[in-house]
This record gives C-alpha cells, structure tokens and sequence, in this order.
C-alpha cells in the first residue's frame, strides 16, 4: 500500500495532493503542467515536497520535518520520459548497475528480450530496445514501487502496444503498487486499474480504468 499526502508550491501553482494505492497500476493523467512529474520526483526523492507524509508499506519515506529518506534506500524503480541510460556503459552494465542480485538482472533480460544487446551501448539500439532496457534496469533493484514517466511516449505504435502489454505482464508477476504518467487516455484506460485526474496541483476526479 502506498498512502501519499504532498504539498509543494511551484512556480505557477501549488501541489497538493491525497491519494492512496494499492498492488496496482494508477495513471496519473492531465495536461502538461498538472504536477504529474513533480508527484513522481516527491516520491522517488528527487524532490522534497514542504509539507505531507508518503508511506510505503507502513515504512514512512518522508513526513514533515522529521522523515525524508534517501532517495538510494526508498526501494523506488524509476523509469523517466527520455530513459536516462548511462551512455557510456553497455546495456549490461546499464541494468546490473543498481541490480541486487547479478542473477536476478539476467532473468529480466531475458524475459525483456534484450539478453542479445547485453554489449551494445545505447546510442545503438531503438527506441523500444531503451525502453526495454530502462524498465529491466528499474525492475533489477528489486523496488517496492514502480514509477514510469511517459515511458511509451517515443515509441511507434507497434512497439507502443508491445510495450503496454509487457508492462501489464509484469505488473501482474510483480503486484507492487505502480505508478504511470501518460497524456494518451486511450491509454490510461487500457493500462490503468485507477486513473487520477490532474489540473493545476489538485486532484479532480479518481476512476477506475
């Protein structure tokens, strides 16, 4: 269960925002600048909020003025927008490079299908090969949380489907709470067993996918 309560002033508007998950996946959908990026830095612990708690499986990960822990002990899988793999290293490295268990890295990517592009290095693969790679090096570290920003907006419609279609099986091996940023309702709906509503900081509505 993640139970999240963030208040943070940007620029233009304020964050605020209460929700709870359970071993499911949540879209958290709105046009660009509704906070969508921002909820997920605040609980990845990129960005602290001012104000709130974010508990994760009854462990608080940041309550106000007493709890922030570091972002390397959250258990938090991340997978940003542009995939932010390490250019210099080959894909194998790039997933065993948080990884716990060696072993464990190999298996994702084999059940990934990127076991054959373990030397390539990134600038030499697709765009769905990335972010193939990027949700095997997330999933390595053995999280308790899955955040994805955007994680099919750069890819071709084929691959796109593909790509959802994964992310459900894994879900359904894994069941940890899961957290998608989209802009594309359709799939939100295919996708989401919850779907948030965002406009300017603030919750609208919640609906089931």
């Amino acid at each position: 269960m993640l139970d999240i309560h963030i208040e943070k002033q940007l620029k233009h508007y304020f964050v605020d925002v209460r929700f709870k998950i359970g071993k499911e996946i949540a879209v958290l959908f709105g046009p660009s600048g509704s906070g969508k990026t921002t909820i997920l830095n605040c609980l990845a612990g990129i960005v602290t909020p001012d104000a709130g708690t974010i508990i994760l499986d009854h462990e608080r990960l940041f309550a106000e003025r007493t709890v922030n822990v570091p972002i390397h002990k959250r258990k938090v899988g991340y997978l940003f927008q542009d995939y932010a793999l390490f250019p210099h290293m080959t894909v194998w490295k790039n997933i065993n490079y948080g990884a716990k268990d060696e072993q464990f890295a190999k298996q994702l990517m084999h059940d990934l299908q990127i076991t054959p592009l373990a030397a390539e290095y990134p600038q030499n693969i697709s765009g769905g090969e990335k972010q193939r790679v990027a949700l095997a090096r997330a999933l390595a570290t053995e999280p308790k949380l899955l955040l994805l920003d955007e994680p099919f907006s750069a890819l071709d419609d084929t691959n796109r489907k593909k790509a959802q279609q994964e992310l459900l099986n894994i879900h359904k091996q894994w069941q940890i709470p899961t957290i998608v940023v989209t802009h594309d309702h359709d799939e939100a709906k295919k996708i989401a067993d919850k779907i948030i509503y965002l406009k300017e900081g603030k919750i609208e509505r919640q609906v089931s996918g």
